[in-house]
């Protein structure tokens, strides 16, 4: 796994072999109003199962291998006070997504970001229609610079012959504004809210799957006055690679960046839900004179492969005393979607283009009631 922090890396780099994957992703907190989001646009999904199956299909048969843009795809989560209230994810063709490849910019169907290099600020136009939970989105966001990083590390695993992952890490922290309007198109009634909040941007990609890789992933970042901290460790599918374990943690007075890399990680509290894969509630990553204790809190979503949390985030350093943090985080296992039973449930949360599926309707269905009943 590669990383970089140059913003000339964040355009789309149109990969073609099967199984690649790209995807880019915004978040943001306004702590305020209870409010995070989530943005994602990808150029090849990697976690569909109808790309898994493709590709799984292709390895077996040598035939009509899959391309990455035929599975491209836009998802928008949002969360007020931990509860989920809007959960899109669509897939389809490549004739939904847009991008020239110079500029730093993607588009599916009417949902676009670029980068505005007069402003410094990336731009999310988000529009959407929700017909299976009757919902319809529509927002702007500005996510102007607030500080970049400088940073490079090539993976040295197998004397660098890997396959090619790379995490670009272009924009740590932003300021974001805008609005969002979100319309329940069965009882013709809206509301808008303005958002103040914190956020994160980062690119990564794949020339192939990441099951064939990766085995687990965590992820995460937290933002304060004083501090930023972001947090990334991969154990790789090749027990004899050496993991990547580091923390980038910026301190907003010095403006100095520390990268701890080679931590050492302690995973205890493994929790298993009905589909949720195994995972660790509690992670510590030290180092000689530097540790971190998370506290993973809240679960905000989760599915056979994938976790999302609110989490608590302690870090000591040079025999200082504590700082507390509030982030989220992430966890990844991307080879469980290639059990086909969790692959029959994952596609209860997709919106294929072009696809109609029962399972899709009943699960958002159900989805929609239960919402209704916590209100």
């Amino acid at each position: 796994m590669n990383i970089s922090t140059e913003l000339d890396r964040d355009v789309w780099h149109n990969l073609q072999e099967p199984g690649s994957y790209e995807w880019w992703y915004f978040d943001a907190e306004d702590r305020e109003q209870g409010l995070s989001l989530v943005c994602i646009w990808f150029a090849g999904f990697a976690f569909s199962p109808y790309y898994m199956e493709h590709y799984l299909n292709w390895r077996k048969t040598g035939s009509d291998p899959p391309k990455a843009l035929d599975y491209a795809a836009f998802s928008f989560q949002l969360y007020e006070n931990g509860r989920e209230s809007v959960n899109f994810i669509k897939e389809g063709h490549a004739s939904l997504f847009e991008s020239s490849g110079n500029d730093i910019e993607g588009r599916f169907e009417d949902n676009r970001f670029y980068y505005d290099s007069h402003k410094q600020a990336y731009v999310l136009e988000i529009a959407f229609d929700f017909p299976a939970r009757r919902q319809k989105v529509t927002a702007e966001l500005i996510f102007s610079v607030r500080h970049n990083y400088s940073y490079r590390k090539f993976d040295a695993n197998n004397n660098g012959k890997v396959p090619h992952h790379e995490w670009l890490l272009t924009l740590p922290r932003a300021d974001v504004s805008g609005s969002l309007i979100l319309e329940d198109t069965l009882k013709k009634r809206s509301r808008t809210i303005t958002v103040r909040a914190r956020g994160y941007h980062d690119h990564n990609l794949g020339l192939m799957p990441m099951h064939e890789y990766i085995n687990t992933w965590y992820w995460g970042r937290a933002f304060s006055d004083k501090y930023d901290l972001v947090y990334y460790v991969i154990f790789f599918k090749n027990s004899g690679y050496k993991p990547l374990a580091l923390c980038m943690l910026q301190d907003n007075v010095t403006r100095k960046l520390t990268v701890h890399d080679g931590l050492g990680v302690e995973a205890s509290g493994l929790r298993r839900g009905l589909f949720a894969p195994l995972h660790s509630r509690s992670l510590r990553f030290a180092r000689e004179d530097f540790r971190i204790d998370i506290d993973q809190k809240q679960v905000l979503d989760s599915g056979p492969f994938y976790l999302r949390y609110g989490s608590d985030i302690v870090f000591r350093r040079d025999g200082q005393d504590p700082v507390e943090l509030r982030g989220i985080s992430e966890f990844l296992n991307p080879g469980r979607l290639k059990l086909p039973v969790l692959r029959f449930f994952t596609r209860c949360r997709i919106w294929r283009y072009g696809v109609d599926s029962r399972m899709y309707d009943s699960y958002n269905f159900f989805k929609t009631c239960w919402h209704w009943f916590k209100r």
